[in-house]
């Protein structure tokens, strides 16, 4: 929370930047809630999500994927920041509520996942004794924790008071779709069960979309 406060604040050149105060609350209000519940629910699923980052990746593609994600996710904090020390944007007080509404669902989504799949690890990889997860969010699409995820990253530059910095949000979903197309290869040779599971839920990440 304080390194992304001080990217926010830096690159804004200033303290005065009421969007990024509220974004702060509800980002990590929202991150601290849901760690605070996997921490007294289910250690183990917590335990796996703290193995993160290019370097806990076992793919070569996927260490690659995930380096790229970090600069995505980054630069969609730096830019909105920069877009509002310059006032690029002229972003109407109900926009920027409606993103901070959108990471809360995007959260929320993600909660969801959490409880539905305790193998929802950081890292692409199948835990002993795992099995598919059909139920829930599961039921709808095939990956609910990236639909969160998305949902939760277009509320971060709206939140933010930024218009151009929805223009992240190109290259950080092409990461994402790579992402999870690399995840079903990965799910269909090692998961037992994952083919028939990807015939019965055709959507990946969009419902009735793709």
């Amino acid at each position: 929370m304080i390194g992304v406060a001080a990217v926010l604040f830096v690159a804004a050149w200033t303290i005065d930047y009421w969007q990024a105060w509220i974004f702060l609350a509800v980002f990590f209000g929202s991150s601290f809630a849901i760690t605070a519940y996997l921490a007294k629910h289910d250690p183990g699923l917590l335990e796996r999500r703290l193995v993160a980052g290019p370097s806990a990746e076992k793919e070569k593609s996927q260490k690659i994927i995930q380096v790229l994600a970090m600069v995505a996710f980054v630069a969609i904090f730096v830019f909105p920041a920069i877009d509002h020390r310059y006032g690029w944007s002229s972003v109407p007080v109900s926009v920027a509520v409606a993103g901070d509404l959108l990471i809360a669902v995007g959260f929320l989504a993600v909660f969801f996942v959490f409880k539905e799949n305790s193998y929802a690890s950081s890292i692409i990889e199948v835990g002993a004794e795992q099995k598919v997860v059909a139920t829930g969010p599961y039921a709808i699409v095939r990956h609910p924790m990236y639909s969160g995820a998305l949902v939760m990253l277009i509320g971060v530059p709206l939140a933010l008071g930024s218009w151009s910095g929805l223009l992240l949000i190109i290259p950080m979903t092409i990461v994402l779709v790579w992402r999870l197309l690399e995840e079903e290869k990965f799910l269909t040779k090692n998961l037992p069960g994952y083919p028939e599971y990807q015939r019965n839920v055709r959507y990946r990440l969009l419902p009735f979309v793709w």
